[in-house]
């Protein structure tokens, strides 16, 4: 390699790695923004995560780009971030806990000082969030003020109207915790089953494969015999022919003798028998 060559070679190195630190750089800072409570109307992580994008998509195309393990990491905790901040501008609380079951957090740390990946601790905060703002709907205390809950909880509501009672939240929470250890129970079974549809249909697979395997192999044989027969074929037609060429001319030799004889039998039997007067 020639000195402009290595010098161009370590040019591209340099750049590659430098915008490999720029994106773990901005990616810590997305998820430590992401881990703190924001403000509805902050628009700088959006950017961030769409910045994050851009280089991830520069670093793919980078001649000296990381391992792919690396690349796909970095792009599941990109698309989890992404994921987190479509499901904030949903609606209800129920789209949004819905919404964030379905992301997927990073496997690794981003940074040697983390013991547990930050955007798994994020996904469990905005579990958790989310959680708590479902049962806060069931409940009915969103939107209240919060002197009506001190009301509420000493058992007199505004102008003397008497609030729920402590059996009554109680009452209502336990219920809650009942339906949501319904829906729980209830994917653990769909899980389940689904799990038994993957088992079914691999060993359908196998199965499926071990008959299509049978099958080939008897195909195979069923040609390599055909092959076999059609070349002792050729044989028997070629000695076939060399007998039916070899008939021929025995047969050919033996009426030419006979002319020959009958031709020589005729002129002696002409000189020897006298002429008729």
């Amino acid at each position: 390699m020639s000195p402009a060559e290595e010098a161009g070679y370590r040019r591209v190195v340099m750049a590659a790695s430098r915008l490999e630190l720029n994106l773990v750089r901005l990616l810590c800072r997305c998820e430590a923004m992401a881990a703190e409570k924001r403000d509805s109307d902050e628009w700088r992580l959006e950017k961030y995560v769409g910045a994050l994008e851009n280089m991830l998509q520069a670093l793919k195309l980078q001649a000296s780009k990381p391992a792919s393990e690396v690349i796909n990491e970095y792009s599941r905790k990109v698309d989890f971030l992404k994921g987190m901040l479509q499901a904030e501008k949903l609606t209800s609380s129920s789209e949004k806990a819905l919404a964030n079951q379905f992301l997927a957090p990073g496997r690794v740390p981003t940074t040697a000082r983390e013991r547990v990946p930050a955007t798994k601790t994020v996904h469990l905060q905005s579990r958790a969030r989310y959680t708590s703002e479902m049962r806060s709907e069931l409940l009915g205390t969103v939107g209240l003020p919060p002197w009506s809950l001190g009301t509420f909880q000493s058992g007199t509501g505004v102008h003397g109207v008497a609030g729920p009672r402590p059996g009554d939240e109680k009452q209502s929470a336990a219920e809650l915790d009942l339906v949501l250890q319904q829906h729980q129970n209830l994917q653990e079974k769909l899980a389940e089953e689904m799990l038994d549809l993957a088992r079914s249909l691999k060993t359908n697979t196998l199965a499926a494969q071990s008959v299509i395997k049978k099958d080939n192999q008897t195909l195979s044989h069923s040609l390599k015999m055909a092959d076999q027969n059609l070349e002792k074929l050729k044989t028997e037609s070629e000695r076939l022919e060399q007998h039916a060429q070899k008939s021929v001319n025995w047969l050919l030799w033996a009426m030419l003798i006979v002319v020959c004889f009958i031709f020589i039998s005729m002129i002696l039997f002409i000189r020897i028998m006298p002429k008729l007067k």
